[in-house]
């Protein structure tokens, strides 16, 4: 602590990932950014990012003191904790070995023996797999050192790999964008997650960070960081997932301007406006549901002259109606409502009803919850749809279900889109990229294989 505060910030070395850290066109995202953020706010000191692009080059960072801390989705295990201390557990995951949709599913690592497995070198999946071999002697597989996760990913979906292993929260945002990925089954159970540290005499930062876990997890923070970037990704829908993907590179471009141009109007994000659009239309300006909503962004006859629409079905103007629609009911929420929850109670209010959104809040306090935290009113708007339930309420019933798989999907539809979208170039000024250090490698392991070739680890 004495030398983050000489230096006058925190140092941290994390990779590029959506289960991890990115930049999107509005800046910073992710979900161990926001975690560090967090922390480097109650240090009161600036967060400068080192991005590493490889697993294998996060602990070196630390272990030569060029960064404080390792925060990349970092699995706690013997191997690692000989390298560097690790803080609290803030997650636990599984690894999965995943496979391309339309192949046989393996159900055993003694059905994968002599297909191709390849897993990012300086992973924990090298670990896990090393342990696997003790009972299953002819397992092998290639360590790639310059291949990420996403790569390894899109090759098993196009069939140029057979198999890849990734961590149960990263998958559930991977296959949001690359649909022909599927579990074949989990190889680890149980992976505690954390940040890691350098080994030192000094414990000062370590304590530090175990005092901001305990309170954000007090607070309820640490679960909101969690829902937002993981719980609400819906189950897998090949179809819709592979048309999703298919109707970003088809339909998006034509309407993209006109979603970029609401959202600016409106401070709005244009991602938050195409998902929207999306969820409810297929970005088909022509669309018509059975009660008579209509048009790209599907409003009512009266939300459409309320602000000032003429046509519905012309797709511009779609698109201003349902921004100005949003913008509308964000400054509509009372003020104690704090992101994101604010972004999600608005979702459910264009969806439902700002009225029947009143009606799940009250019935959240009632029941002892939180009515300014969307995990908390969630259940409640299902609960609309029930007469004990909605017998109570001003605004009487609801189908709620429909409410929430709404802003399920609008979520998920946002996160793909925030990552598909990512602006490259030059990093922002508190990030700095570095160099590849040399892989560390535990003290039984043997060379570095070049990428392609199989190896067996003893």
């Amino acid at each position: 602590m004495d030398e983050i505060r000489a230096v006058g910030e925190l140092r941290v070395v994390t990779r590029d990932g959506p289960s991890t850290y990115f930049t999107s066109g509005d800046g910073p995202a992710g979900p161990e950014y926001e975690l560090l953020r967090g922390f480097a706010d109650s240090l009161g000191v600036p967060l400068r990012l080192i991005v590493v692009r490889q697993a294998a080059d996060v602990l070196p960072m630390v272990i030569s003191g060029e960064a404080h801390l390792a925060a990349a989705g970092l699995t706690v295990n013997r191997e690692n904790e000989r390298l560097v201390d690790f803080g609290p557990v803030y997650q636990q995951v599984t690894e999965h070995l995943v496979y391309r949709n339309g192949r046989r599913r393996p159900r055993s690592l003694q059905q994968v023996q002599g297909k191709r497995i390849e897993v990012p070198s300086g992973t924990s999946y090298v670990n896990t797999l090393t342990r696997a071999q003790a009972l299953h002697p002819d397992l092998v597989w290639t360590e790639n050192p310059h291949a990420n996760q996403t790569e390894l990913l899109n090759r098993v979906a196009q069939g140029e790999l057979d198999y890849t292993l990734v961590k149960s929260n990263a998958f559930a945002i991977y296959r949001s964008f690359i649909p022909d990925i599927r579990v074949a089954f989990n190889v680890a159970e149980g992976e505690p997650i954390a940040w890691a540290f350098a080994k030192r005499n000094d414990p000062s930062l370590r304590l530090e960070a175990e005092r901001y876990f305990t309170k954000i997890r007090a607070e309820g923070r640490l679960d909101q960081i969690l829902d937002f970037h993981y719980a609400h990704v819906p189950k897998v829908d090949y179809v819709g997932t592979r048309r999703f993907a298919q109707d970003v590179v088809a339909r998006l471009p034509t309407y993209q301007r006109h979603f970029k141009a609401a959202a600016q109007r409106h401070e709005l994000d244009w991602r938050l406006l195409a998902a929207i659009g999306y969820q409810e239309s297929k970005w088909d300006p022509e669309a018509v549901s059975p009660t008579g909503v209509r048009g790209l962004m599907m409003l009512t006859e009266q939300t459409a002259q309320t602000f000032g629409i003429a046509d519905r079905t012309d797709p511009q103007q779609s698109i201003k109606g349902g921004a100005r629609y949003l913008a509308f009911l964000f400054r509509k929420l009372p003020d104690q409502i704090e992101q994101p929850d604010r972004t999600w109670f608005a979702l459910a209010a264009y969806n439902i009803g700002y009225g029947h959104l009143l009606d799940a809040r009250r019935l959240t306090q009632s029941r002892g919850g939180d009515p300014n935290r969307w995990q908390d009113v969630r259940p409640s708007i299902k609960l609309l749809a029930l007469p004990e339930y909605y017998e109570q309420t001003r605004h009487g019933y609801a189908r709620g279900g429909e409410t929430v798989l709404f802003v399920d999907n609008v979520r998920n539809y946002y996160n793909v889109l925030t990552w598909l979208t990512k602006e490259a170039g030059d990093a922002p000024g508190w990030m700095q990229m570095a160099p590849a250090p040399q892989p560390i490698q535990a003290r039984d392991s043997k060379p570095e294989s070049p990428p392609g070739k199989r190896r067996s680890r003893a």
